[in-house]
């Protein structure tokens, strides 16, 4: 039987995983589907794809097609976890000398007061975030790691300013299969920080402690952060923390970081490993004598004397040389430059291995590092009965994830999302920050009328500066609100829920169910919606998130609607704003499918992905992560508006001969307006006006009312001047479609690069332009123009 076969409520044990693609099967291994390793069938998406299983005390979702590769035997009944019950009695601290596998320093100590550097590592979900901030406080700035979009923050450790502390994406082994894995182990490695503080969840000791062996591995002094730790006794459960220490050689220091336990003693273990220079005790962890023969054993040691002097060369440690080699690591074995006789000679090793072991390279690398995590758990580890997180989260996820129920209910969950954004928090505040910019704006423009300053200067400050940085200051609020409700919905652990349930509908297009979320964003503000995507595994889903993102009507282009609606549709408004969403959702799909067979060719990432107990989200967390967005926002998004503003004040002010203008249309802005307005008359509005109201478009959606209403006026009868009822319609489709705001193309440009905003101007802008000249061919043969 394979794993896609298996029943909901049936235990089976892993027999083999046979994936043809070998980082997936890395991933699956990572993730500790290993051969023997009992699953448990939990249920299946709504519709019907992925699954959720259970394993190692956690859940996982995997696709049903990749399922299909694991196979199983020994498929029985579910049965409860018998707890791993360990000796009592006092362990003796490892620290103090009378342990072997005590820290190794390496000498020469760091004096007093010399900077220090930290890379604080762990697993997705292990509160890592939350500790970091009680690490740093507000001594923190965000940036991106070099060469890359991938977040990095920086802080300096608390009580100990000569300390800096690196949070790096949050990841589950050093295998190179996600862009945040390369990048924390890159830094890790070129970087060469002081020491490495090790977040590890204690309700998940085992799963956690895979990426902590690797971690050893480098060989860089290091402390382990046992997290939830109050969790886990709360429940029952223990940890002999000392045991667990001397079996590690790693200082370990339980903490609940949520709560702010232990911290203190955490950061001086820190400072003390890394002002000592004092590195792991452990790192091997393959035994002679294990139930292989000592096959993985003796491969990886005889490879790692193979390539000692290229890895010393490389600055790479011998033994995370050797097991990277052995995993087919193209990073590092670039990195080492190996002759070919080397590496024929390397081959040859682990063939041998893989034929003594009867077990291939990947599973075999796998199974030594549970098999010894295994081990130690079982004489440090105290498993609690279900915890009560755990028992809360099945409950809730029988009605968020149920098969009739999670769909409904996530339509419920964004509808309050959205209200709360657009309309009782966000709108309410942005209504009241509009107020005050529009207040303030009176009494500058009243001032400077008073003091009699230069026109020119005068309509500089308030036509385009303020009017400009109006727009962007009064959309902070519904930014920041939608950051907050997104932030608490991250954090609790219903996103990843929402992806499980929507992965099947959009892996039909190219993408997995994690790109729902930006996606769904994109209909309040394309902005946070590009940004949200970085939180996508692959560049390839990543990319082509942000490509269509823009497609979805974000609420900038609903005063176009409103004004064009009302003045042509007030009956039909109602209908002809709906079809406009669906024409968005619609055209979106059809590019995703043409992008996913010719830019985007290949599927998108396996959908392997843990599925966290939900939490309480931290108040404190949250509220950082609207201030850093809010800050964010402002310092990209607010200086090219800026500019924008003040470019098409200029061109709406000026002639060729930059004299001030008294009629628009002697403007340098309507000279640009009517070169490009033959490009629209096949669209049926070639006029002039509508082709300026889109270029001023380009800086803010809004801009096209204002444009209009300046140009032409805002009652039926004036409009009725410039479109009929059939050219409004095409004209609000091209509004729909066409590029985003300068805002949403900056984000782009900041999140990919020059190059794919460019890309995004000229796909949205041909799209917008097909797609109108469709519906007014449509409309003309129906005989509607």
């Amino acid at each position: 039987m394979t794993l896609d076969a298996l029943e909901i409520g049936k235990d089976a044990i892993v027999s083999s995983v046979d994936c043809e693609e070998k980082s997936l099967r890395q991933h699956i291994f990572d993730m500790g589907l290993t051969p023997g390793t009992e699953v448990t069938m939990v249920k299946y998406a709504p519709m019907g794809d992925p699954l959720e299983i259970r394993l190692r005390g956690y859940e996982l979702t995997i696709r049903a097609a990749d399922a299909a590769q694991i196979s199983l035997e020994n498929v029985h009944d579910a049965h409860e976890k018998v707890r791993l019950q360990v000796a009592s009695g006092v362990t003796s601290h490892p620290a103090i000398g009378e342990n072997k596998l005590r820290p190794r320093a390496a000498g020469g100590v760091v004096p007093a007061g010399k900077p220090l550097s930290f890379a604080l590592a762990g697993n997705q979900n292990c509160g890592k975030t939350t500790l970091f901030n009680q690490l740093t406080g507000s001594n923190q700035h965000v940036g991106n790691f070099p060469g890359v979009t991938v977040d990095r923050k920086d802080g300096q450790m608390r009580s100990h300013p000569e300390a800096t502390v690196t949070d790096l994406p949050g990841i589950y082994s050093l295998s190179p299969y996600t862009g945040e894995e390369v990048v924390s182990r890159q830094f890790i490695i070129d970087s060469k920080p002081d020491a490495i503080i090790n977040i590890v969840d204690a309700t998940n000791i085992e799963r956690n402690l895979y990426l902590t062996t690797q971690l050893m591995e480098l060989d860089v002094p290091m402390v382990i952060a046992l997290n939830m730790m109050d969790e886990v006794t709360e429940n029952g459960g223990s940890v002999d923390v000392n045991a667990l220490e001397s079996f590690l050689g790693v200082p370990v220091v339980p903490i609940s970081a949520a709560k702010d336990e232990g911290v203190d003693e955490l950061v001086e273990h820190a400072i003390h490993v890394a002002r000592y220079r004092e590195r792991p005790g452990r790192i091997d962890f393959c035994r002679p004598d294990g139930p292989d023969g000592g096959a993985v054993h003796r491969c990886i040691h005889a490879i790692g004397e193979l390539v000692s002097d290229h890895a010393e060369r490389a600055c790479l440690p011998d033994r995370y040389a050797a097991t990277k080699l052995i995993e087919g690591d193209e990073l590092v074995i670039k990195a080492l430059g190996l002759e070919k006789n080397e590496l024929d000679a390397m081959e040859h090793i682990i063939s041998q291995m893989e034929e003594e072991s009867g077990s291939d390279r990947l599973a075999a690398l796998a199974d030594m590092r549970f098999s010894f995590i295994e081990a130690i758990c079982a004489r440090c580890v105290k498993k609690p009965q279900e915890s009560r997180e755990h028992e809360r989260s099945s409950r809730i996820d029988r009605v968020l994830t149920g098969r009739f129920t999670a769909i409904p209910c996530f339509i419920g969950i964004m509808i309050v999302v959205f209200w709360l954004t657009f309309d009782l928090i966000g709108g309410n505040l942005s209504d009241l920050m509009a107020t005050g910019v529009s207040a303030a704006s009176d009494a500058i423009d009243s001032a400077l009328t008073a003091a009699d300053v230069n026109p020119v200067i005068h309509s500089l400050v308030i036509d385009g500066v303020i009017t400009g940085v109006g727009t962007v200051i009064s959309f902070l609020p519904i930014i920041v609100t939608l950051f907050i409700l997104l932030s608490i919905l991250e954090d609790s652990g219903y996103m990843a829920r929402v992806a499980f349930v929507m992965d099947k509908l959009l892996r039909k297009i190219g993408l997995s169910g994690r790109s729902f979320v930006p996606m769904l964003v994109g209909f309040g503000c394309s902005v946070p919606a590009i940004m949200a995507t970085r939180t996508l595994p692959s560049e390839h889903d990543r990319k082509m998130t942000i490509m269509l993102t823009p497609f979805m009507s974000c609420s900038a282009k609903l005063p176009v609607y409103t004004l064009l609606c009302a003045a042509f549709f007030s009956k039909g408004a109602p209908l002809v704003m709906i079809s406009l969403y669906v024409i968005g959702m619609l055209v979106g799909v059809l590019v995703a499918l043409v992008l996913k067979h010719t830019a985007f060719k290949g599927e998108p990432v396996p959908f392997v992905m843990e599925l966290p107990n939900y939490r309480m989200p931290s108040a404190a967390t949250t509220l950082r992560l609207a201030w850093d967005k809010a800050k964010d926002f402002l310092t990209r998004a607010f200086t090219i508006i800026f500019l924008a503003s003040v470019a098409i004040w200029f061109l709406q002010t000026f002639d060729v001969r930059l004299n001030m203008v008294a009629d628009q249309s002697q403007s340098l802005l309507a000279i640009m307006g009517s070169a490009i307005s033959p490009i629209f008359a096949p669209l049926g509005f070639g006029d002039w006006r509508a082709s300026t109201a889109l270029v001023t478009g380009f800086a803010a959606k809004e801009s096209v009312v204002a444009t209009l209403t300046v140009l032409v006026g805002d009652t039926p009868a004036a409009l009725a001047t410039l479109f009929t009822p059939f050219t409004a319609f095409v004209f609000l489709v091209f509004v729909l479609l066409y590029t985003p705001c300068v805002a949403a193309i900056t984000a782009v440009r900041n999140e990919l690069n020059g190059r794919y905003a460019l890309y995004v101007v000229l796909l949205q802008c041909g799209v917008a332009w097909v797609v109108a000249f469709i519906v007014h061919a449509i409309g003309m043969m129906l005989g509607l123009a």
